[in-house]
């Protein structure tokens, strides 16, 4: 796969709110886990609040949509739904599904 093939992901960040160790550590958490797998993890810095996180053009998670920040655990799953719907992220998707006592 050719790096204009893989995936691209966009974490837009609030330079007032002081948002950027977030999205770095958000872009950190995603380049472990997927490593070369994505072509690229891009920061762009804005403004008003903004922080959303976008793969391929497709809005992953949006501050003020999904309420605040997502933790790392989700942020994978909401990506991986993305790039690669199969792939099993082990621990992060066991911590999620657990099974109903009922």
């Amino acid at each position: 796969m050719s790096l204009l093939e893989k995936p691209r992901i966009v974490i837009t960040y609030c330079t007032q709110c002081q948002w950027l160790l977030r999205a770095g550590w958000m872009a950190q958490e995603l380049l472990s886990t997927f490593g070369t797998d994505l072509g690229e993890v891009t920061l762009v810095p804005g403004t008003g609040g903004v922080f959303t996180i976008s793969c391929n053009d497709v809005l992953v998670w949006e501050r003020k949509r999904d309420g605040g920040f997502p933790d790392a655990a989700k942020l994978k799953q909401l990506v991986r739904d993305v790039i690669d719907p199969d792939r099993d992220l082990g621990h992060a998707d066991r911590k999620s599904h657990k099974t109903d006592p009922a």
